[in-house]
């Protein structure tokens, strides 16, 4: 069920949120299908435009993923 919410006032005039559902079999919704399809259609580089274009606006453009690597010693034998 997916939530969703409807703005309306309660007695003394306060807004208040009232939560609804909307129940959708994932395997009939054919939204699912489409943004998977959208999604395919693009290049890895377009999609990973899009992610660091979410990223930015969810962290602020300034802040960057850290990088880090690490030499791992494999043993013989």
């Amino acid at each position: 069920m997916l939530p969703s919410s409807k703005r309306h006032l309660d007695a003394r005039g306060i807004k208040m949120i009232e939560k609804t559902f909307k129940k959708l079999d994932l395997k009939k919704d054919s939204s699912i299908k489409e943004d998977l399809a959208y999604w395919l259609s693009k290049t890895p580089r377009e999609r990973i435009a899009a992610i660091e274009f979410l990223r930015g606006q969810y962290h602020g453009s300034s802040a960057r993923l850290q990088r880090s690597a690490r030499v791992v010693q494999q043993t013989q034998g």
